[in-house]
């Protein structure tokens, strides 16, 4: 019987030490994703307002706003356009004028001015 309790108390132990390994460091993703995010707000916006950048688009999301806008980045950092017409799609290159970044500088929503 004492060695059931031990393989029990061994495997409470594992699994309270995985419990804090992942609350303390999550994945190698998400550590990554916390740093890229760190160094972004510490750069200058390699965008300006007012001007048109062209990208390839990385995906479609739901902005904030409620609408359907496409992701896509420049020097890393990201757009997030309005106005895409509805048959663009994932790897598509498209131009955008810069409206406004957000309050970190991260990130810049902008709207749609025509495809490559």
């Amino acid at each position: 019987m004492e060695t059931v309790w031990v393989a029990l108390g061994g495997g409470v132990v594992t699994v309270l030490a995985l419990f804090a390994a992942l609350r303390r460091g999550g994945s190698a993703d998400a550590q990554a994703s916390k740093e890229a995010h760190e160094q972004a707000q510490e750069r200058e916006a390699p965008v300006e307002l007012g001007e048109t950048y062209e990208f390839g688009v990385t995906e479609f999301t739901d902005h904030h706003s409620g609408d359907r806008v496409a992701v896509g980045k420049v020097e890393g950092f990201a757009l997030f356009t309005e106005d895409v017409p509805g048959h663009l799609s994932e790897g598509d290159v498209v131009r955008a004028k810069v409206l406004s970044c957000n309050r970190g500088r991260t990130s810049a929503d902008a709207t749609f001015v025509d495809t490559d």
